[in-house]
């Protein structure tokens, strides 16, 4: 909060903080040799339950790729990141899921799992835009 009352700005805009709702976020994570357990980070799938939202976002950055496997197989790694924003999208990109509502599909996407893109640890924090938020987050933890 600022000396506005209760009112906090960012980027220009003053937002209520009344307006602000829990988001729920987890980083996707590029693991090229799962033995290896080197990864980095590719993406994010954030979660809104107010706004039943759920979207990810995703960069893959392919020296990093190649540098920790020089023979990964990156189209195959951006068809998985591609997969995981038609999952959160919904409808036919969404497959068997397309008729889960948001915090189904975010529940899915963030099960542990031992492939090349896998999920870190679920965080939370406040937003009053939830697609502003993935995008910032894509931008400060992936980017």
């Amino acid at each position: 909060m600022s000396e506005r009352g209760g009112r906090e700005s960012r980027v220009g805009d003053v937002v209520d903080a009344a307006d602000r709702v829990v988001y729920e976020y987890a980083v996707l994570r590029v693991v090229p040799r799962v033995e290896r357990g080197e990864y980095f980070n590719a993406g994010v799938l954030v979660y809104c339950r107010a706004h039943s939202f759920v979207a990810a976002r995703t960069h893959l950055d392919e020296t990093k790729l190649l540098a920790l496997d020089p023979a990964a197989d990156a189209p195959g790694v951006r068809a998985a990141l591609r997969a995981v924003e038609g999952v959160c999208a919904g409808g036919a990109a969404a497959g068997q899921a397309a008729g889960d509502d948001a915090g189904r599909r975010f529940r899915w996407l963030i099960a542990p799992r031992s492939t090349v893109v896998q999920p870190g640890p679920v965080h939370t924090g406040l937003t009053a835009d939830p697609e502003a938020e993935t995008a910032r987050l894509l931008d400060l933890l992936v980017r």
